[in-house]
C-alpha cells in the first residue's frame, strides 16, 4: 500500500505573517532589473545561507550531530559549506562596492541537527534555482561568470546535503529548475524578520502560501491557497525546463509525473510571472529508487513543502 507523508514548511518555519521582511516593490517588467539588482539579489541569499550555517553551527556541537543520527563527518563538512558561504558574500558585496545591500535579521526554526539538515537541503535547492533563473538578467560576462561557479558550488552543496547526509535524491532529473526572482524571495523572505532601512529595494513580491495535500506523482491532489480561491484557476508546475499547467477543478489538480516539482497558482494557462502568480510556492519532491523510478509505491514517502 503506499504511504505518502506531508510535511508543510509550517514544520520548519513560522508563518510568514510573523515576519517584517525587507521592502518590496512589484514589478512585471525585465527593465528595472539590472546587473546591480541580480548581484543585490544574490547577495541578499547569501546572506541568509551564512546566517543559517553559522547560527546552526553554533548551536550544535560534533556529539550533537552524531546523536540525531548524522553522520560524524557531516558537520565538518557544513563548516565548510559555511565558509563558502561567507566568501560568496565577500566577493558579491566586494563587486557591488557602495551599491551593495547590507545583512538583516533573521530567524532559522530548526530545533535539532537533522531538522537543520533538512532546511539546508531546501534552502541549497532553491539557491541553485535562484542564479538559474536570474541568469537571463546578467549582461556583465564577469558578473556571470561570477554567478555560473556560484551556482556550480551551491548544486554541490544541494547534492551531498540531500544525498550522502539526508539519504535522499541528490538530484530531481537532468535540468534544474530556473525560477523567478519573487518566486524566491517568497521562500526567502519568511526567514528575515527586519532589515536595514537604507537596503536598496528589490523588484520582488512575496506571494501568499500555497498548501498542497496528499500528493504523489500522476495523482490527484488537494490544493488550497491563503485568503485566495484556486477554483477556476491553475496550478503551473515547474519542472526542469518545462512548465504544466492544470486547471483547479473542485479544489484538486493532477500533479503531473516528475520527482521534483515547483508549483504556483496562476490565472493564465500559459503565464506564470508576478502579473498572473497569485499563491505559492509549493516545492513537491518523491522519492525514486538507483534505478529512476518512483519509490512512492514502494512505501517511501513524499515531501510536500508548503510555503
Amino acid at each position: 500500500m503506499k504511504s505518502t507523508s506531508i510535511i508543510t514548511f509550517t514544520t520548519f518555519a513560522c508563518a510568514a505573517s510573523a515576519f517584517v521582511i525587507p521592502q518590496a516593490r512589484d514589478t512585471s517588467s525585465s527593465s528595472t532589473i539590472d546587473d546591480t539588482v541580480v548581484l543585490n539579489y544574490a547577495l541578499t541569499l547569501e546572506y541568509l545561507e551564512s546566517a543559517f550555517y553559522t547560527g546552526a553551527l553554533n548551536n550544535f556541537n560534533e556529539d550533537d550531530f552524531t546523536n540525531d543520527g548524522l553522520p560524524q563527518w557531516a558537520r565538518g563538512r557544513f563548516e565548510q559549506i559555511a565558509a563558502h558561504e561567507q566568501a560568496h558574500v565577500q566577493l558579491l558585496s566586494g563587486a557591488l562596492g557602495a551599491n551593495a545591500t547590507q545583512a538583516c535579521n533573521y530567524s532559522f526554526p530548526y530545533t535539532s541537527p537533522s531538522s537543520f539538515a533538512a532546511l539546508s537541503q531546501l534552502l541549497e535547492g532553491v539557491g541553485v534555482s535562484a542564479y538559474a533563473g536570474a541568469a537571463q538578467y546578467v549582461t556583465n560576462k564577469d558578473y556571470l561568470t561570477t554567478a555560473a561557479v556560484i551556482l556550480s558550488t551551491e548544486a554541490r552543496h544541494a547534492a551531498w546535503v540531500a544525498g550522502p547526509v539526508n539519504k535522499e535524491n541528490p538530484w530531481s532529473g537532468p535540468f534544474d529548475t530556473p525560477l523567478g526572482l519573487s518566486i524566491v524571495y517568497t521562500l526567502a523572505s519568511q526567514f528575515i524578520t527586519s532589515c536595514p532601512s537604507s537596503n536598496p529595494s528589490l523588484p520582488v513580491k512575496a506571494f501568499p502560501a500555497l498548501t498542497f495535500v496528499d500528493a504523489s506523482p500522476g495523482e490527484v491532489a488537494n490544493v488550497s491557497a491563503d485568503g485566495v480561491s484556486t477554483e477556476g484557476q491553475y496550478i503551473a508546475f515547474f519542472s526542469g525546463l518545462s512548465t504544466t499547467y492544470v486547471q483547479v477543478q473542485n479544489g484538486q489538480v493532477v500533479v503531473p509525473n516528475a520527482t521534483s516539482l515547483y508549483a504556483v497558482l496562476t490565472s493564465s494557462n500559459t503565464t506564470a510571472d508576478d502579473t498572473t502568480i497569485t499563491a505559492g510556492v509549493a516545492v513537491l519532491q518523491f522519492p525514486f529508487t538507483s534505478d529512476g523510478t518512483s519509490s512512492t509505491s514502494t512505501g517511501d514517502s513524499s515531501m510536500n513543502v508548503r510555503v
